[in-house]
């Protein structure tokens, strides 16, 4: 009955998170593992400040439209399915 938009909505979603896993390994979030375990221990809590570089900005406002992208697609399904259960 439905199960062909949820597959559609699954394999999107499947297709989104490996992008978005891709695009983290390009960027080098995953390239400092040996590092990440002591940052609970330094002692500075307060780095200071950083401004965000024009294609980092890009990259947030990017991701940002993505999630509100899938939140919409989310409620149109299931505004689609509570209507077409209705009749």
């Amino acid at each position: 009955m439905y199960f062909p938009y949820y597959i559609a909505y699954m394999l999107a979603g499947f297709v989104i998170s490996i992008l978005v896993f891709f695009w983290a390994l390009n960027c080098g979030q995953f390239k400092d593992q040996q590092r990440a375990r002591f940052i609970p221990l330094e002692n500075d809590p307060n780095p200071g400040t950083v401004k965000a570089s024009r294609f980092a900005r890009i990259q947030t406002i990017a991701l940002f439209s993505l999630v509100g992208l899938c939140l919409s697609c989310s409620v149109a399904v299931i505004t689609f399915a509570l209507f077409k259960a209705m009749k």
